[in-house]
């Protein structure tokens, strides 16, 4: 479903993603970890097509992104660590605005099942957003993903700054998306999520993918372990 072949994307002479070569199935949550500047975050705008790759390739369902944008736009959702919502209008009218925008027709109750679905108290679907926490303004993005019905979910740090309580929340719903056949390629700095949540996990470093696994080949320990060593050789 997802595929980077020898992604690379240069910035003058710093390489920011080097040669990167990963896949994610439909149906699989791929958990990048690194440090801040290892390349986790240019992989996911080099997918969504924020950048062009300097050589190589991404690719969604076979589909280049580049040269197949907008194709590739229409299978996807994505959910960055601060998702940009109107902050005047409720849960629900956000989301019927941008489902409007992707040429999605719901009525009032469908898109209050999608939020309900998505985690959203029911007492806060037609309040504003500018009342809502970070993680309910999450589940608004995830609400997003169901009316899509998006067959690729791309995530940049999505539960950086939530409490325990959203943040377990948020992987529930992850993985009630894995079940529906979602391919989930997530850039994030929390390795307990990683192995609670993902079944690849792989660790950046300047911009090279330098190891990759499933989930349950290793123990949160080991995970700790390899990530602390490999980039801080502790």
């Amino acid at each position: 479903m997802l595929q980077a072949i020898n992604l690379t994307k240069r910035f003058g002479a710093f390489t920011a993603v080097d040669a990167l070569n990963l896949s994610v199935k439909s149906g699989e949550i791929y958990c990048l970890l690194g440090a801040n500047g290892a390349g986790k975050s240019t992989t996911i705008n080099l997918f969504l097509n924020f950048i062009a790759p300097t050589s190589g390739t991404a690719r969604i369902k076979s589909m280049d992104v580049t040269d197949q944008k907008a194709q590739t736009k229409q299978l996807l959702s994505y959910i960055p660590e601060n998702l940009m919502l109107y902050p005047n209008l409720t849960g629900w009218e956000n989301l019927d605005f941008f489902c409007g925008l992707g040429g999605k027709d719901y009525s009032k109750d469908q898109l209050e099942q999608l939020l309900k679905e998505s985690g959203l108290q029911p007492d806060f679907i037609h309040q504003r957003v500018s009342s809502y926490s970070k993680g309910m303004r999450q589940k608004v993005g995830i609400a997003l993903a169901l009316a899509r019905e998006a067959e690729v979910l791309l995530l940049d740090e999505p539960t950086s700054g939530l409490d325990p309580k959203a943040s377990n929340e948020f992987s529930e719903l992850l993985l009630e998306m894995k079940e529906k056949g979602v391919a989930t390629l997530m850039a994030t700095h929390d390795l307990f999520r990683a192995k609670d949540t993902g079944t690849h996990i792989g660790i950046m470093k300047e911009g090279k993918l330098i190891e990759q696994f499933t989930s349950g080949e290793v123990s949160f320990r080991d995970l700790e372990h390899t990530y602390l060593r490999l980039n801080y050789n502790a």
